[in-house]
């Protein structure tokens, strides 16, 4: 980032650092009325020790199981009708994994 790109009021050097938490309101000085004011309409639905903990239970849902090193199944492309698919897209999330049960299951019924 430019130099001259800066706020006007950030701060220059360590001692206006300081300066800046010294002043800033924890656990050495309470928020003033009009910090308070500033909060006073926030939605905080968590803190900190559970934001971390919801966090890292929705970042272990979304791991999957990887990449698949020997896949047991073949990209194809394949027109369906769209009663077809609307059918299957209406049973929600995995539509493709049942398309593919009811072939197999059609295979295994003509054999």
């Amino acid at each position: 980032m430019k130099s001259d790109s800066l706020p006007n009021n950030f701060p220059a050097n360590p001692a206006d650092w300081e300066k800046l938490i010294a002043d800033a309101p924890g656990q050495d000085r309470p928020p003033t009325p009009e910090e308070s004011a500033a909060w006073a309409d926030a939605f905080i639905s968590h803190g900190l020790p559970e934001l971390r903990a919801e966090l890292a239970e929705r970042r272990a849902k979304r791991r999957g199981r990887g990449p698949n090193r020997t896949p047991t199944k073949e990209r194809v492309t394949l027109r369906l009708s769209p009663d077809v698919v609307r059918f299957f897209k209406d049973g929600g999330a995995g539509w493709q994994t049942r398309i593919d049960e009811a072939l197999s299951r059609l295979i295994r019924e003509a054999a």
